[in-house]
């Protein structure tokens, strides 16, 4: 069955400070959409929000994935349900190896299911990755590596991608994945997103500013939020008008709305 995340009417703080203003959204596994607009409307305080980050305050509303009420899950649940978050900015992990972190994901996914599961074999597991690696062009020494430590940025997205590819989320959060890549990194990275996209049909929320990412992540819906709410939902022409004209438009329309 495929899985729906279902937002209505989210309301959020932050240190007392509301963020999110009444967000409804609709993401149907196997959809793309791209939530864009600018510095502070409160895209990544969603991201943040969905994945279960704890400084986030969520003061009304509901998410429901899969059928489930998302807000009652811990983190780690949430993940084991299927929903992935690909960080800005994703940190480091001193002294865990890359190869361990993935197949400890891969067992706590699989004894979620089945408590007497009793993991990946070492075997069964150097051949998945050494596939997904290839699938993404990642260099097999990385796997030895500690976790994003001494990793540059693109290095950092494109384990963010293998990760996602050991996964297998039904819905994934890519929150400025662009952020800080030069133009091959982000080709890279995005072909990479979109290959995972349509091997397993999956659903994906690409939170950005900019246009240039979606050359290579193809949306299906564009979102414009505008502070802490969607003010504006269309195709990927949207993307194009926001790329020609900017986000004045969208200050001047939205601003004089709420005076």
């Amino acid at each position: 069955m495929s899985a729906t995340l279902e937002i209505k009417n989210l309301q959020v703080s932050i240190a007392d400070q509301n963020i999110l203003k009444g967000i409804n959204l609709s993401i149907n596994q196997g959809e793309v959409h791209a939530l864009m607009g600018p510095n502070g409307s409160g895209k990544s305080t969603m991201a943040y929000t969905l994945a279960g980050h704890p400084s986030y305050e969520v003061d009304s509303g509901e998410v429901q994935f899969n059928g489930e009420d998302l807000l009652e899950m811990e983190a780690d649940e949430r993940a084991r349900a299927g929903l992935f978050l690909a960080f800005q900015y994703p940190a480091a992990v001193p002294g865990v190896t890359l190869a361990k972190f993935l197949r400890q994901t891969i067992n706590s996914r699989r004894k979620a299911v089945d408590p007497e599961d009793k993991g990946i074999s070492i075997r069964d597991f150097r051949k998945l990755l050494v596939t997904k690696m290839n699938l993404l062009g990642i260099d097999h020494k990385f796997a030895g590596r500690y976790l994003n430590e001494g990793f540059s940025g693109g290095e950092k997205k494109r384990v963010e991608i293998l990760q996602m590819a050991i996964a297998e989320p039904k819905i994934a959060i890519m929150d400025e994945t662009d952020s800080g890549l030069d133009i091959d990194a982000l080709r890279v990275v995005s072909e990479g997103a979109m290959r995972l996209h349509e091997e397993n049909n999956m659903g994906m929320l690409v939170v950005t500013h900019y246009q240039r990412i979606l050359d290579y992540v193809k949306p299906d819906y564009v979102h414009i939020m505008f502070n802490g709410r969607i003010v504006e939902s269309g195709g990927p022409d949207l993307a194009l008008k926001l790329e020609a004209n900017g986000y004045d438009w969208i200050r001047e329309k939205y601003t004089e709305q709420e005076a």
